[in-house]
């Protein structure tokens, strides 16, 4: 029988509301000030969470506009949209999601070891694991200032693994998005689907498990979308020990 001892999380959407409360506002203030005559609306910003990275996402919008944007003009409007996103993080803007604190704290007193793998910049991490937690319950992160590839590649949970020396057969990932499901998933490592903003368009075709609407806790209880029934109103230690001994 394998005992959990490692959880990966995504960050954005999975562990803090931060897509709709602070990327996308954050982005729209960027291209005002550029002087860009773009607006991204909620659709239109969910739509793009399907690109990876936000870097990509401006490149990808602007060839769907027949907009030649050079290199450095795309780090430019990222760089003045990332100033926007830390103000806003700083100034309280972002929660986090329903019932991650609750697993996080109980998954903490099991002593299992907890990590981040996100396609965010370190100083974003940084400073949302701050604002988020009175004491960082992770041991380390890995950041898009880490790894030559992001997610769909699974080079950053690889590497997760390879830092934390844990087996896969002992791990889990929480992840809310397309490319985040692919990179952990040819990682090897088991994976729960949290559903966020992001669509799910993508459930047929990607082997997920388990897809759940919320990790839940005593205010609000956890439907399972897709996969094992829960013994409690919510997803716990118990309930994840069980998914990775069963899974396949």
């Amino acid at each position: 029988m394998a005992y959990l001892e490692a959880v990966y999380w995504d960050l954005d959407g999975t562990i803090a509301n931060t897509e709709l409360e602070a990327h996308l506002p954050a982005f729209n203030k960027a291209f005002t000030d550029l002087k860009l005559d773009w607006f991204w609306d909620k659709n239109t910003y969910i739509n793009l969470l399907k690109i990876n990275g936000g870097r990509n996402r401006i490149s990808y919008f602007a060839k769907q506009n027949n907009v030649d944007f050079n290199q450095d003009f795309v780090i430019q409007i990222h760089k003045k949209k990332q100033e926007y996103y830390l103000d806003l993080v700083n100034n309280g803007a972002v929660s986090l999601k329903n019932g991650v604190n609750r697993l996080i704290s109980e998954l903490s007193s099991k002593n299992v070891r907890q990590y981040i793998v996100t396609s965010s910049s370190r100083n974003q991490v940084q400073l949302l694991i701050s604002k988020l937690f009175n004491k960082n319950p992770f041991e380390f992160f890995i950041s898009s200032d880490d790894v030559d590839y992001l997610k769909p590649h699974p080079m950053p949970f690889l590497k997760a693994i390879e830092l934390s020396g844990i087996k896969i057969s002992n791990s889990i990932v929480f992840e809310d998005s397309k490319p985040g499901l692919i990179s952990a998933f040819s990682a090897k490592l088991p994976t729960i689907c949290v559903k966020s903003n992001l669509p799910i368009d993508f459930v047929n075709y990607i082997p997920i498990n388990c897809l759940v609407d919320t990790i839940g806790d005593d205010k609000q209880s956890t439907k399972i979308i897709k996969g094992p029934k829960l013994a409690r109103e919510y997803i716990d230690y118990e309930y994840i020990n069980d998914f990775i001994n069963n899974y396949k």
